[in-house]
């Protein structure tokens, strides 16, 4: 037989796992199972037949597996990654957002000094501002991953763990709350650990609500924005022009590993009012008819916290101007 590639063997391991856990609950037999069971026990005080009840209400899923497998992120270009999100509906429904939650998001605006339209924009991004948070139930995703998923497998288990005291603290029954393939949670899509560490109650009710407080919601996500160094009136992204650039697009790095001054030097050419030791990165997106780049700068890497894939952030940014202009541009009335 020939040696198997590293490759190979992780999907053997899937293939095993999926044979023997499909509609099954979690194997409570098993060595990590009883692992993760004792931190929770030891660590944060469950009560271990109640545990064990939980986790065996859990169901395994291959589709989660599958779905995890192959995101949007990296299987698209940008072009075709924008025109997903890009859409009328979508901007209209964002200015529809905004408009209707203009009070609240200017205080948060205001308190943060995120822009309102960037809240408003993660929200078209992730859910369609609300209209698709996920069909998955979290426990079963996050089980699923957790133990039979061996790639990712230690940072799902981390994410149940936090999910199942999230639960506890917020009063919520760990076998409801639905979710993405991947655990994220609520109209902002956060995962359990962000959601701990992040969320925030947005109206002084005393509950942070992700499903269905707009408030707690922008509030949130501005948190998780000013937490990660949002900068207060400076720039997200600039487009640029360098039609000599040998720069290889599969090389650029999610990282703020340039200047304003090294990019120009390199033949960049874009507007910032950022000085030229500002910090920035050389971010491609490719158009359908050719190689164009785009200069991201730090409040563009913080959007890249809240997923990892310029894509997204890229899409995050175009939408919210988009969202800006549209909610500025007076309606014209009937007849005029």
């Amino acid at each position: 037989m020939g040696r198997m590639t590293r490759t190979g063997l992780v999907s053997l391991a899937l293939l095993v796992s999926a044979a023997h856990a499909a509609d099954q609950g979690v194997d409570l037999t098993r060595q990590d199972v009883q692992k993760f069971v004792a931190t929770m026990v030891e660590q944060h005080q469950f009560d271990r037949q109640e545990l064990t009840l939980i986790l065996q209400d859990a169901v395994y899923q291959q589709r989660i597996v599958d779905a995890i497998q192959r995101p949007a992120e990296k299987t698209m270009a940008w072009w075709e990654y924008r025109a997903r999100f890009m859409t009328e509906e979508r901007i209209s429904a964002g200015a529809q957002v905004l408009a209707d939650n203009r009070e609240a998001l200017q205080r948060i605006s205001r308190d943060s000094g995120v822009p309102a339209e960037y809240l408003v924009a993660i929200t078209g991004v992730e859910t369609l501002f609300g209209k698709i948070t996920g069909r998955y139930r979290v426990l079963d995703a996050l089980s699923t991953l957790g133990f039979e998923y061996p790639p990712r497998g230690a940072f799902f288990r981390r994410q149940l763990e936090q999910y199942l005291v999230m639960t506890r603290e917020e009063g919520l029954d760990p076998r409801v709350p639905l979710g993405s393939y991947a655990g994220a949670m609520g109209i902002p899509q956060f995962m359990p650990s962000s959601f701990r560490d992040y969320a925030v109650d947005g109206d002084g009710d005393g509950h942070r609500d992700l499903w269905q407080d707009w408030p707690d919601v922008f509030a949130s996500v501005a948190n998780y924005f000013k937490e990660h160094g949002w900068r207060v009136d400076q720039p997200v992204l600039a487009d640029a022009v360098n039609e000599g650039s040998t720069d290889d697009p599969a090389a650029a790095r999610v990282a703020l590993n340039e200047t304003v001054a090294g990019l120009r030097k390199r033949g960049y050419q874009f507007e910032t009012t950022l000085p030229a030791s500002a910090p920035a990165m050389l971010v491609p997106a490719a158009l359908e008819q050719g190689m164009s780049w785009r200069i991201g700068f730090q409040n563009f890497f913080v959007i890249t916290r809240y997923n990892r894939s310029p894509l997204y952030a890229m899409a995050v940014h175009d939408l919210a101007e988009a969202i800006a202009i549209r909610a500025a541009t007076p309606v014209a009335e009937p007849g005029k």
